[in-house]
């Protein structure tokens, strides 16, 4: 059964017409992408609402089974991770109902933009790629895409706008996995933007800048 997901939500001061999806990473919640909305320096005419869904609490295999806040449990780490992928499309379904959600309130489809940092990317990825409506783009932060070999393209974003950003000394999503996510998509006829920073698995400031370009690009 595909769960209800609670989420911080930040409001513009005008009334919304674009909305932004963003899901964090294995072991944070809703709160942690919350405080980039500073950084991002939006002009004040910028209606955009920002979302940040907090996962479930499950316990996850490669911490010992403690219980933590994931997107999908992870068995084992590494460029071949593997994963529960069940509980990534039970997630997956429960972002989409955000993004069902949203249109129900008023948001054109094209106006919602799916985001996500490592283990919320793979999420994000699946939700943007399967979803029926088209939508304004995706934002793959320090991630991949595990259900590559399986996923059924909607034919509403075959021509997604998709920015994939990764840290070039990233330990805990290797390099080699994001590149493996773009040519995966330009297999499928997308031509996603590889943008690589000198970092390691995080944000930094100049990545942070040429988000906050790429979403005013999309959404003013």
């Amino acid at each position: 059964m595909t769960q209800h997901l609670s989420s911080v939500i930040v409001e513009p001061n005008e009334t919304p017409n674009a909305s932004v999806i963003w899901l964090h990473g294995l072991g944070a919640n809703g709160h942690d992408f919350e405080a980039i909305l500073p950084e991002l320096n939006l002009p004040p005419e910028a209606a955009i609402r920002f979302i940040f869904p907090h996962s479930p609490s499950i316990p996850v295999t490669i911490n010992g089974g403690m219980v933590m806040p994931a997107w999908y449990d992870i068995l084992e780490m590494g460029a071949g991770r593997k994963l529960n992928t069940e509980q990534l499309l039970d997630s997956a379904r429960a972002v989409s109902k955000l993004v069902d959600h949203e249109i129900a309130s008023g948001i054109s489809s094209d106006r919602v933009i799916l985001a996500g940092f490592s283990q919320g990317g793979a999420v994000a990825y699946q939700v943007a790629l399967t979803y029926p409506e088209p939508l304004a783009g995706l934002l793959a932060l320090s991630t991949y895409f595990p259900t590559a070999d399986d996923i059924e393209i909607s034919t509403a974003n075959k021509q997604l706008d998709i920015e994939v950003m990764h840290g070039s000394y990233d330990p805990v999503v290797l390099p080699t996995m994001g590149k493996d996510a773009v040519e995966a998509l330009k297999q499928q006829g997308f031509t996603p933007n590889w943008r690589e920073y000198p970092m390691e698995h995080q944000v930094c400031y100049p990545q942070i800048n040429d988000i906050s370009k790429w979403l005013q690009a999309k959404l003013l």
